[in-house]
């Protein structure tokens, strides 16, 4: 089950305009206090620079969408790196554009362009991609079964997690939320009915965007 939209990893694009340097750095957040943590840091690592203009949406359904032009002209900065974000259908995402002033005026379409074209590009960089929702299930099998679990992880009918020995191996399964029965049924099936669900619980697993 897809839950969101978002990145993979922290990224960062740098471009130059009319001599003006911008520093775009994009990274996946889980909350405020880590979306503010990350702007802070950038800030401080760039507090020489003449702007620091920092944008992020958290959260999956009421999502919080806040944004600051930090000193240009009101409306060119934040706000449009926001509105990019939001048009990509990205949430949980944070970022910050730097720019170092190079002398020459953009105007209000130019600010508009530079800092959403530097997002874009940090964006991309940062790898979209979506958030689903797996299960991960902990089973007990005889080791019998063992390289049977591995021939079917590799042609694709689960992950395995973590593999534990002892009396019996210890496996934990990660499935699509969707494929949870199913997978349930092919153990028992697999085991005549020796293998049961231990424990389950959900996880948030990253996949590319589109794949």
């Amino acid at each position: 089950m897809i839950r969101y939209k978002t990145v993979f990893r922290e990224a960062v694009a740098e471009q130059v305009i009319e001599r003006s340097k911008f520093i775009a750095c994009a990274r996946p957040v889980e909350s405020r206090e880590e979306a503010e943590a990350f702007i802070a840091g950038r800030r401080a690592l760039f507090k020489d620079a003449t702007h620091n203009v920092p944008a992020f949406i958290v959260g999956e359904k009421n999502r919080l969408q806040w944004a600051s032009d930090d000193g240009e002209p009101q409306g060119t900065s934040g706000a449009p790196i926001a509105q990019l974000l939001d048009a990509e259908g990205l949430t949980n995402v944070a970022v910050v554009v730097t720019r170092y002033f190079g002398g020459v005026k953009l105007g209000t379409g130019g600010l508009v362009r530079a800092y959403t074209g530097a997002a874009r590009r940090a964006v991309e960089e940062a790898g979209p991609c979506f958030a689903r929702e797996d299960v991960l299930m902990d089973f007990a099998v005889d080791y019998t079964f063992l390289g049977k679990l591995q021939n079917m992880a590799a042609g694709g009918a689960f992950r395995i997690e973590s593999v534990a020995y002892a009396d019996k191996v210890a496996v934990t399964l990660a499935v699509e939320a969707e494929r949870e029965g199913e997978t349930e049924l092919m153990m028992t099936n697999l085991t005549s009915g020796a293998a049961r669900v231990l424990a389950r619980r959900a996880t948030l697993v990253k996949v590319a965007a589109g794949g």
